[in-house]
């Protein structure tokens, strides 16, 4: 298994930085269930499981149980449902909901709760975040009852549950700081400990090909060559196609330019700068061949991808 290096990993710690926004504490007993809807691009959701049992359901998977001290991580933001273990009859008991501030308690009606989830959305607001996104999976599960992970994260959690139980000034701030943390660890160990399945991962897998990546991640704008690129990687310009094409199958100029269309599809959907700005970060000399080359990676012009992004979702 080609693993990431500690010198890409290092790179890549500015990318993994997070905004959590902690949206719900549910304390659940009885027959119940909590359905969440897809989110927009850049937001994921997560779960903090610290008491009790549940499960996680997603469309067209099978259902995953989960336990206290599990961390659930949906990097995209899909759909999916969080239950209790025996729901046989389909209709939860009814949930007082108390706000404080931003935050909603969530707890069942006429029974004691026999579990507890933190829930809320990781925001991803810088566009080399979502590169990162990209190459996730559509679930990470951390399950930190398992050695050696339960001595860095089970503070991490434990901080974040006295926070939010007592209620105190500036409790909400300090949990999501704490959970700010988590999520940028938990994030790490994934990528120490995956194989890299995604180009990118690939690419951040070699030694050759990784501080090339990580040169034009950093600056996706400025006008970098094939000899630049050899240079921050130390090779020859043919050793680093090489490996690109090994490696992503594209030569490094084309990761290049697939890199700057991509973050200029996250400034359409989450910025509001205009098509020509958008144009000159993505390096274009005009927003006509801009909007050409965003039609031959997407199949849709930059000023849809903006009107979709500007028109008000379904009620």
């Amino acid at each position: 298994m080609t693993e990431i290096g500690e010198d890409a990993l290092s790179g890549l710690a500015p990318l993994l930085r997070v905004r959590p926004q902690l949206d719900d504490v549910c304390r659940f007993g009885g027959t119940w269930a909590a359905a969440h809807e897809p989110e927009p691009a850049g937001q994921a959701y997560f779960h903090i499981i610290t008491h009790g049992r549940a499960i996680l359901q997603r469309p067209g998977d099978a259902s995953l149980p989960v336990e206290a001290g599990d961390i659930l991580l949906l990097p995209r933001g899909t759909a999916h449902t969080m239950r209790d273990p025996d729901l046989s009859v389909q209709v939860s008991l009814p949930v007082l909901v108390r706000n404080q501030g931003s935050l909603r308690f969530k707890t069942s009606l006429g029974v004691e709760p026999e579990v507890e989830l933190l829930c809320g959305r990781l925001r991803f607001e810088a566009a080399p975040q979502n590169l990162i996104v990209a190459a996730l999976p559509d679930l990470l599960v951390l399950r930190v009852g398992e050695q050696p992970l339960s001595v860095r994260f089970h503070p991490l959690l434990v901080g974040i549950r006295e926070e939010l139980a007592e209620e105190r000034a500036g409790a909400l701030a300090i949990a999501e700081n704490l959970a700010s943390v988590l999520f940028m660890l938990m994030l790490r160990t994934h990528l120490e400990g995956s194989a890299p399945t995604d180009g990118l991962l690939r690419l951040l897998g070699q030694r050759i090909t990784a501080q090339a990546v990580l040169a034009m991640v950093r600056d996706p704008v400025r006008a970098w060559t094939l000899d630049d690129l050899a240079a921050v990687a130390a090779a020859s310009r043919a050793t680093l196609v090489r490996a690109f094409r090994k490696a992503a199958g594209v030569p490094p100029l084309e990761f290049l330019s697939e890199l700057r269309l991509g973050l200029a599809r996250h400034r359409l959907r989450t910025a509001s700068a205009s098509l020509d700005e958008i144009a000159a970060e993505a390096g274009y000399q005009s927003p006509g061949a801009f909007s050409r080359a965003f039609l031959r990676k997407y199949g849709v012009r930059p000023g849809r991808v903006r009107q979709e992004a500007l028109s008000p979702g379904p009620d």
